[in-house]
């Protein structure tokens, strides 16, 4: 039987087992951290580049058996994400810029934007100034505002006549002037009116009805003979005549006047139109412009047409006139006589105040 080494020969040998185990574990623990250092180096630098982690496999618990984990190589969907679970991974999606809820402040602007932009405008000017305003389209919700219609009649107002619009009622000159006009006839009164203006040398204007012109030749030629100046008052004389539609105005005024033209002869001037009751407007303004007069009002009615008895005439005439004034009486269109009786005390007063005798203005 072998004999026991002595307990001195072993020692060496234990110690060098040992010492080889020791350095076999230096060896064993470098080689694991090492390959834990590049475990952990890996993940860094999968996070680095944008590559997911893989996550533990599914583990199952005993009481559901409902997955806990997900599965190795998928990527667990985040809130808001469109992933599911189990899907192919795929690369996380590019964030969306933070936009500033005060529009203009520099924070949050999406990188590159201008300040003051907002996600979904169009890209304002580099330097941030805001974007010129495009012109207003002709056919835009705002139309301009639309032109006056065009005139009626063809022909402008003739050269030294009011414009549509202004119905006159001063007297040419101004000043200390007055401008009888009567209207209606020419009647059975205008021969005795004739003779009283005569008499103070005395000048008037007579608003004729175009019918009774055409029926009274010889008193319009009258008329004219002794200097004073026609004006037209319609054919019929009808009232509103501010209601009267177009067709029916233009007539009753150019027809007047063509009949007081014919009757007075050749070179006969029509100046004025006046409208029966003074119903004048906008469209029989334009007609009269248009056929060469002046639409003719008047600044005291003493209306004598109403026989109201001669003294309330004559002292409306006196209370009313004022120098420029023009004077509205009657020669036609029934009994004048308490308008001649009228004249034969207002013709020496208005001499006596100083007043000449005028025409209206044109």
């Amino acid at each position: 039987m072998p004999q026991p080494a002595p307990r001195e020969a072993t020692l060496p040998t234990r110690t060098a087992r040992r010492r080889r185990l020791f350095a076999g574990c230096v060896v064993v623990a470098a080689a694991l951290g090492l390959a834990a250092c590049g475990t952990a180096n890996g993940a860094l630098q999968s996070q680095a580049s944008g590559s997911p982690a893989t996550r533990p496999p599914i583990t199952i618990t005993p009481d559901t058996g409902a997955p806990t984990g997900t599965p190795a190589g998928t990527i667990a969907p985040t809130p808001g994400s469109d992933a599911v679970a189990g899907s192919p991974a795929a690369p996380p999606a590019t964030p969306k810029p933070r936009t500033s809820k005060q529009p203009g402040t520099p924070a949050g602007s999406p990188t590159g934007s201008p300040t003051g932009s907002t996600t979904g405008s169009p890209a304002g000017p580099a330097t941030g100034a805001p974007s010129a305003v495009p012109a207003v389209p002709a056919d835009s919700s705002h139309p301009a505002t639309p032109a006056p219609p065009a005139p009626t009649a063809s022909a402008p107002g003739a050269p030294g006549h009011a414009k549509p619009g202004t119905v006159l009622s001063s007297t040419a000159s101004g000043g200390r002037t007055v401008a009888l006009t009567f209207d209606d006839g020419p009647g059975p009164a205008t021969g005795q009116i004739l003779d009283l203006l005569a008499q103070y040398h005395a000048k008037a204007t007579f608003c004729e009805i175009g019918q009774n012109a055409a029926a009274n030749p010889a008193l319009v030629k009258r008329v004219l003979a002794a200097g004073h100046r026609l004006c037209d008052h319609s054919v019929h004389h009808p009232q509103p005549f501010a209601k009267l539609p177009h067709d029916k105005a233009a007539y009753e005024i150019s027809a007047a006047k063509d009949m007081i033209v014919q009757a007075g002869g050749p070179g006969t001037q029509v100046t004025w139109f006046r409208a029966p009751g003074g119903g004048f407007n906008a469209d029989n303004e334009q007609i009269t412009a248009g056929l060469g007069m002046s639409s003719l009002g008047w600044s005291v009615d003493p209306r004598d047409w109403s026989r109201p008895g001669v003294p309330a005439i004559v002292s409306t005439v006196q209370n009313q006139l004022k120098p420029g004034g023009v004077i509205l009486m009657h020669d036609g269109g029934g009994d004048r006589s308490q308008t001649i009786a009228a004249l034969k005390q207002l013709l020496p007063w208005l001499v006596a105040q100083g007043y000449t005798f005028d025409f209206p203005a044109a």
